[in-house]
């Protein structure tokens, strides 16, 4: 089980702000009124999906996510950008493996605020728990989503580093810290399986 204390201030001590929610229901309230009359890019987010964060989002702001027919330019230009991450350390790293790069480049400079929005499936004890749980868990199911043509994809239980030109696995980012780049950056904690 999560020790959700423990990394909530691990990542305010790395400079991150943080809030935390019992349901996906209250922390899409929560977001709802936190953020309006802005611009909000969305990065690929299965768990922002589940929430319904777009249709929220959408009505109080200029909501851009190429998943709702927005680009991927468009979003990654938002001065409030939401996405995920694939594996949180209960020490306070923050890891995201990505294949086009849109969604982790929004995250590391430019915008007002940054949220990632995480279920508590995706807490790790350490960096070395979190890494293998993005390569591991949250990237098979991703490239199983797409349906890419990866090793990892067709059996669905780890990380094979293939040489598939349709590879997802092109990028790993690890914020160890809040970036410079970025006015505020705020992990939103789920006590609900979220996402992959």
């Amino acid at each position: 089980m999560a020790d959700v204390a423990k990394l909530r201030a691990n990542l305010e001590k790395r400079g991150f702000l943080t809030s935390y929610f019992e349901t996906a229901r209250q922390a899409a309230d929560y977001l709802t009124e936190q953020i309006r009359d802005t611009t909000v890019g969305f990065g690929g987010s299965v768990t922002a999906q589940q929430m319904g964060l777009y249709e929220r989002l959408a009505p109080s702001n200029r909501a851009l996510w190429h998943w709702q027919g927005g680009t991927l330019e468009q979003a990654v230009q938002a001065e409030v950008y939401i996405t995920s991450a694939n594996g949180v350390a209960e020490t306070g790293e923050i890891i995201n493996i990505d294949g086009t790069g849109n969604r982790v480049a929004a995250t590391l400079y430019g915008r007002k605020k940054v949220y990632f929005v995480i279920g508590v499936n995706k807490i790790a004890p350490d960096y070395d728990a979190a890494l293998w749980r993005a390569r591991n868990i949250a990237s098979p199911k991703n490239a199983q989503r797409i349906g890419a043509k990866t090793p990892c994809a067709v059996k669905g239980d780890r990380c094979y580093n293939c040489d598939s030109p349709e590879r997802i696995c092109r990028g790993l980012v690890v914020l160890w810290e809040k970036m410079k780049g970025v006015g505020e950056m705020e992990v939103v904690i789920v006590n609900e399986e979220l996402g992959y």
